[in-house]
Order: C-alpha cells, then structure tokens, then sequence
C-alpha cells in the first residue's frame, strides 16, 4: 500500500460521505413535501489492485436510491379535489394540458386544485389524467392512449323536459256527490321553464271519481303559458278503497306552452288498480271532508351551472349542478409498474417510466394490483427525521474519519520531501 493509494482511498471516503450527507439534506428538506420518498445512499467497496501479497488501498463508491415502495401516512383533508393512494400504484399526470402519451408521467402527489383554466393541478405544476365516461357515467375506452386532462370548466347540465306526473293521495270517501278537490303541481318544458298548473278531483258518483287538469299558468304573474290537452280521467274505487278502474289507463296530459318549447306529453302515474300505492280512497275523519296528499311529483329539470365538483372513492369524478343534478365525468385511473423501484426521476416527485421499470399497466381504482384512489386526502413525506439525524452523525463521523487520514498522508509526504533535501 502507497501514500499515494491511502490519499486516493481517503478522499474517495470523503466524496461518499459528501453524497450520503447530500441525500440526508435532501430528506430532512423535504419531511413535509407531499408523496416524498426517501433517497437512500448506498456504498460498495472498490479494491484498486492486487500483486502478490502486495494491496494497493482501496476506496468507497455510491449509489443512489429511492423508497419507492413505501407508503407515506394518509392525512385527511378540506380541499374535495386533494387525492391519495392506498397501495401501489401512481397517477397519471402530464406537464401540459395537451400533453398527450408522449408527455405522460406518473406521480403520488396527489395535492390536486382547480386552476382558472378548470384543469386539476398539483403543487408541481403537473395535470391530472383521466378517462372520459358516458352519459351514464360509465368509462368507454381505456389505455393510455384513452387518457385525457381532466378539465372541469364550462360544465352545464341541460335542461330535460318532464315526462310523468306520480300522484299518491287519498280521496275523501266521506265527501259528498259533486265535491271537487284541487292539487297543484307543476311540469318542465324543454327549455327548461316551470309551469304550474291544477288539477281537480271531483267526485261524480258513489266510489267514483274524475280528474281534470287545467292549462299551465306562471307562479308568478298567474298569467296562461299554454294549453292542456287531456280526456277526463275516471278512477272508479272497490268496496275496500282501492282502485278497481282507472280509465283511460295509462292516462297522460299534452301541454303545448307559449314560449317556443316542445310539446311535452306527461303520462299520470295515479298507482295500480287494486293497490295503496297511488291513489285510495278513505274516510277523512273530518267535519270538512278534504284531499290529503302524501306525494305529487313529477321529473324534468331546468338547466343548471355548475356549483361544485368532488372526487369519489372509486376515483369518480363527479359534477354537482344547481339544478341539483350530479353526474361523473371522468374517472381517474391508477398506474402500476413491474418495478416502480426503476422509475426515473424527472422532478420532485414525478417520475417516468424506464426500461427498468417496465411499462405502465393502467387499472380504474382498486382493480387488479392498483391501489384505492382516497379523496379529501393527502400522502405525507416517507422522511423519517430521527433517522435522518443518526444518518448524519454517522456520515459527519466517517468524513472526520477520512480527513485526518488526508492530514496524516499529508504529514507523511512532508517528512518524506524533507528527508530528501
């Protein structure tokens, strides 16, 4: 062994040292950064030579890597759109909103908000990926190729028209012969305006009764909005209150409104014949025998805007809207690897994917080995502080360490020269 090999093994020792110390600095400066995984320096040892029984000294090299497989803790949080994932698996993100496969990367921060534009961004400045769905909130098409930036502005819901009337009430059956009650409801044209309009039950004989809807009017002025177009319809009850005839059966009521919307026929869901499910008729019990109503309803929906958007824990993107309609528009997938281990770092925590890491395989939530999508929630930093602080202890020791050697050979090599001279 040579001064000269003992200097070099010294100083390689205090460039490891250096590396490990850089790693342990990165750590602890990002104990609090969401999704961070541990950075890990390992070391070999490297002998230079050999002859005889003669060993030149030797030194230390690096390598770097990630924690990749560890989980940080999941925290809750207040913003919907923050996400997290339980168990492997990453998501799809993009440094752009057009992006496209080419520019797809993968990332466990998931600290996901809406920005002006309605794209879904984490702290990285990086765009969450998704799958589109049906009308019915079902995903169509899946692959990467099948990603697109989720993007939640602009969203409206249309406005539907109504289609049926469900009435649940019972009839008076104390009322007197020509008695007539009124009910008010309301209906949806297709633009999205609601009309009221009545309708009236009169009792035309013994266990016999009519109903006759009027033309729809504003709430407001009272004023027509258009015509009804309907026979009277005759419900007939048995000896026990139950429907025994409804004719015509199934009823339904035309309206054509005024301001230019469709016609819209609306069938009259009045219950079953020999069922409590709709209409009865029974005994009120009262000195002044009146209708009572247990349901009126009838569908149809004005347009509405959006008012809100939330993330499911089937990573269901769904859209809230004032006219108290929620739908999903998109569904956000989970990216899984052979070796997440081989992913390559290209910012933070956002990775590519490698020839050591395989191709991603792209599952919906929780299918397969994809892990759960966990929303109002984040993934904490894997940094564990205490270690970190022993880590240093050592690498401060082992550098010490390495540069009293450095002054030992420099010591020596000045005794040398001065034996010299």
């Amino acid at each position: 062994m040579t001064l000269s090999s003992a200097l070099a093994s010294a100083v390689s020792s205090l460039t490891a040292q250096g590396v490990a110390l850089s790693s342990i600095s990165e750590n602890i400066a990002n104990s609090s950064t969401t999704a961070y995984k541990v950075k890990d320096t390992s070391f070999q040892s490297l002998v230079s030579s050999s002859m005889e029984s003669s060993v030149a000294a030797g030194g230390v090299s690096t390598s770097l890597s990630r924690a990749m497989l560890v989980q940080g803790v999941i925290s809750t949080s207040t913003v919907d759109t923050n996400l997290a994932i339980t168990g492997s698996g990453y998501f799809g993100v993009t440094s752009s909103p057009t992006g496209g496969v080419a520019d797809l990367a993968y990332s466990r921060n998931g600290s996901f908000t809406t920005d002006s534009s309605g794209y879904l961004v984490n702290s990285e400045g990086y765009y969450l990926q998704g799958y589109a769905t049906d009308a019915d909130g079902v995903v169509t098409a899946t692959g990467a190729s099948s990603l697109q930036t989720i993007n939640v502005s602009n969203l409206t819901s249309p406005a539907s028209a109504s289609t049926s009337l469900t009435v649940a009430a019972n009839l008076p059956a104390d009322a007197a012969v020509g008695d007539s009650f009124t009910t008010t409801s309301s209906v949806i044209d297709s633009l999205g305006a609601t009309h009221i309009f009545d309708q009236t039950w009169t009792k035309t004989d013994a266990n016999t009764w009519s109903l006759a809807v009027s033309n729809p009017y504003s709430a407001g002025s009272g004023e027509e909005t258009g015509t009804a177009a309907t026979n009277t319809v005759s419900i007939t009850f048995d000896s026990n209150g139950l429907p025994s005839v409804i004719n015509p059966d199934p009823s339904s009521v035309t309206f054509s409104f005024n301001d230019g919307a469709s016609d819209a026929t609306v069938a009259l869901n009045l219950g079953a014949v020999g069922s409590s499910t709709g209409l009865t008729q029974y005994d009120s019990g009262a000195t002044d025998p009146t209708i009572a109503v247990t349901k009126i309803t009838s569908d149809g929906m004005a347009a509405g805007t959006l008012s809100g958007v939330t993330i499911g824990s089937d990573g269901a993107v769904s859209a809230t809207f004032s006219n108290g309609l929620t739908k999903t528009i998109y569904k956000i997938p989970v990216a899984t690897f052979a070796n997440a281990s081989g992913l390559s770092q290209i910012s933070g925590t956002t990775f590519k994917a490698s020839a050591s890491s395989g191709q991603a395989q792209i599952n919906l939530s929780g299918i397969g080995a994809a892990g759960d999508v966990v929303s109002s929630a984040l993934e904490g930093s894997t940094t564990d502080t205490a270690t970190e602080f022993n880590k240093m202890i050592v690498a401060q020791q082992a550098y010490s360490a390495a540069s009293q050697v450095v002054s030992s050979v420099k010591d020596m090599f000045d005794t040398l020269i001065s034996v010299v001279r």
